[in-house]
């Protein structure tokens, strides 16, 4: 699954993110979320989010092995 629907997300799933400064290279991060910063429904870009570690970034891949319901 991609991330670009908020729906998709929730506080305590594993994800992968691209943070700003690794955006031309496509480096993910990989990641528990702890809050979802972006408050619309959608983003072309990915939905952003903040991780447990504090990194910022939009989400690229949503790693299903975990999902919370």
């Amino acid at each position: 699954m991609d991330g670009r629907n908020r729906a998709d997300i929730k506080a305590g799933i594993t994800v992968e993110v691209v943070e700003k400064h690794n955006q031309r290279t496509g480096k993910v991060t990989k990641g528990l979320v702890e809050d979802i910063l972006t408050k619309s429904s959608t983003h072309p870009h990915g939905i952003k989010v903040q991780l447990g570690n504090g990194i910022v970034g939009r989400v690229r891949n949503i790693i299903a092995d975990n999902c919370v319901n």
